[in-house]
């Protein structure tokens, strides 16, 4: 086996439950269940909705897939997969893997989820090492390119993640899941205008990828042929996609590291480059009095990264999908309220004068690094009215495996988006559900008994 494709689809037939690693086993039940309660909370969304309905047209109503935050409500399995993926992604409330520069679980749960309603029983054992194998393929495929990103990550590569994992799930061949992963390249896409834009279309491009996942797997089982070189042929994926690619070595490290240890939780349903800025703002909030009224001017210093995801400034009239991905405005809602929840997107409070004027005052700005994919270290800058400057290094992000939430932490936010998503009376039941999850005889069976 020579080509990109069979290696990885060589590691997705040898993950077993019973040999992962118990740091790999752990976290696939807590992004799992971190990955079902912000789509919970994704329910209320501003255009949850209208992506539901059209789904819906779309579906008919047969369907037998369940629908996250949305009781006794059923699609087929390829647009329950879309509108699940949308979200759980669509507050960029969801789980990331920083080096890879990619959210793994909103395509690849959000595909599996739908699949574990059309095609089962699918034991709990089963899907989550379907999960450990997704995320293997969306990180290695991330961590593997060396340049800037070039296009939407967690939809282009997302979409072969989603693939790898049904075929798991599924328990297909060799042979089909290479087919698979050829139509999964000629349904790939994700552009980063979206984001420059601070359009919805981000989380849109994630259902994308989630939804053709599930149709790249149904043509490659029903025979349909596909191209070969689907990751490392000269117009295959990473040629057309990414740039300055060293793959080799990602890919002998496949069956050494379980990606899905290497996941972050997001503590504020914000772009994820922007969660090093507010906890330097907390901390000089908390440890040194920096308050709104005091503060001249704030700078987040940090990899270029940063800079390009969150360091656009603040206007009028935003969208609630700008405001996420603006430090600036952020970083104002930080020194009014202490935090960033999911309450505060309001209309009123993307245009609070006060707020706006705050923003004008916080500025990112790069530090010279080249390392394109790096989220820290970084520094706070607080230049006060008085002349005094307050400083706080960030060396790690706080969610990061090297800062993880606390177990009381992870189910408080498991709870909120439950609670925002109009669930909150079935927060507990799904944190019982987890504790045992790999042992349920029917996984959509027992979310739906605990969701519905």
């Amino acid at each position: 086996m020579s080509d990109a494709a069979d290696r990885l689809i060589q590691h997705v037939m040898t993950v077993k439950w019973e040999t992962a690693s118990s740091s790999a086993r752990q976290s696939a039940v807590t992004f799992l269940h971190d990955s079902l309660a912000v789509g919970i909370a994704g329910k209320n969304e501003r255009l949850a909705d209208t992506v539901f309905e059209q789904a819906r047209l779309w579906s008919g109503e047969d369907g037998s897939s369940l629908v996250l935050g949305r009781p006794g409500r059923r699609l087929k399995a390829p647009y329950a997969a879309f509108v699940n993926a949308y979200q759980i992604h669509c507050q960029e409330y969801d789980c990331v893997h920083e080096p890879a520069v990619a959210h793994p679980m909103a395509t690849v749960g959000a595909a599996l989820l739908a699949e574990a309603g059309r095609s089962g029983p699918v034991t709990g054992e089963r899907f989550l090492e379907s999960v450990i194998v997704g995320v293997d393929i969306v990180a290695a495929l991330g961590v593997a390119v060396q340049g800037s990103l070039k296009f939407f990550r967690p939809a282009t590569a997302g979409i072969f993640g989603s693939v790898a994992g049904l075929a798991k799930l599924r328990g297909l061949s060799h042979e089909v899941t290479k087919t698979a992963f050829g139509h999964a390249l000629s349904f790939a896409s994700g552009t980063m205008q979206a984001h420059v834009e601070g359009k919805p279309t981000l989380a849109l491009q994630v259902a994308g990828a989630s939804r053709s996942a599930v149709e790249a797997v149904d043509l490659a089982v029903a025979g349909f042929p596909s191209p070969d070189g689907s990751i490392d042929g000269p117009f295959g994926y990473l040629s057309l996609f990414e740039n300055d690619v060293v793959l080799a070595p990602v890919l002998d490290e496949l069956p050494k590291r379980s990606r899905i240890a290497e996941v972050s939780w997001k503590p504020f349903p914000t772009g994820r480059a922007a969660h090093g800025a507010i906890v330097a703002m907390q901390a000089l909030m908390e440890k040194q009095g920096l308050t709104a009224d005091s503060l001249s001017r704030f700078t987040y210093r940090a990899p270029p990264l940063i800079h390009r995801l969150v360091g656009r400034r603040s206007k009028a009239g935003m969208s609630v999908n700008y405001a996420r991905l603006c430090f600036a405005w952020l970083g104002a809602n930080v020194l009014l309220n202490g935090k960033v929840s999911l309450e505060d997107f309001s209309d009123e409070n993307l245009n609070d004068p006060i707020r706006l004027e705050l923003a004008d005052r916080i500025h990112v700005e790069t530090d010279g690094s080249q390392d394109w994919a790096a989220f820290a270290p970084a520094t706070g800058i607080a230049e006060l009215n008085d002349g005094r400057e307050l400083r706080e290094e960030v060396a790690k992000q706080f969610g990061a495996p090297e800062w993880p939430l606390t177990r009381e932490q992870h189910l408080e936010k498991a709870t909120q988006c439950l609670t925002f998503g109009g669930q909150a009376d079935r927060a507990e039941a799904l944190a019982r559900l987890m504790t045992n999850f790999d042992k349920l005889d029917d996984v959509h069976e027992a979310l739906a008994g605990a969701l519905d």
